[in-house]
């Protein structure tokens, strides 16, 4: 099996920071593209940023230059940074992870259990 595992969302002033991490363990041979979507209520989720495992990245205009997202392959781990917040971010954010388990000849999208990110006043 394969755990996705967030950290790091709570409650932040409008113009504040957050940084996420999520990191993935069990029965992983590679972690390939990592990423982190928001849901926020009523809404429909949405991307916020993925990166690949060479390092391209890519965003939704949304929170382009003020979001980053960054990984440490070796750890299986993937980080959002998130600058200059807006009560607009406001939602429970989720980290995804495409792996090839070990044995297996393809790969599964795997999801973390979300963490909530609040931006208010």
């Amino acid at each position: 099996q394969v755990q996705l595992v967030e950290s790091g969302g709570g409650l932040v002033q409008p113009g504040g920071s957050l940084r996420l991490s999520c990191a993935a363990s069990g029965s992983i041979s590679r972690v390939n593209a990592m990423g982190w979507y928001r849901q926020a209520p009523g809404k429909q989720r949405e991307l916020v940023a993925r990166i690949l495992r060479g390092g391209y990245t890519i965003y939704a205009d949304s929170v382009k230059s003020r979001f980053t997202i960054s990984r440490d392959s070796a750890k299986n781990t993937v980080y959002l940074q998130m600058n200059s917040l807006k009560p607009e971010d406001t939602a429970v954010y989720y980290c995804d992870a495409d792996v090839l388990r070990i044995g297996m000849g393809l790969e599964s999208a795997y999801w973390g259990q979300g963490t909530q990110v609040t931006v208010s006043s």
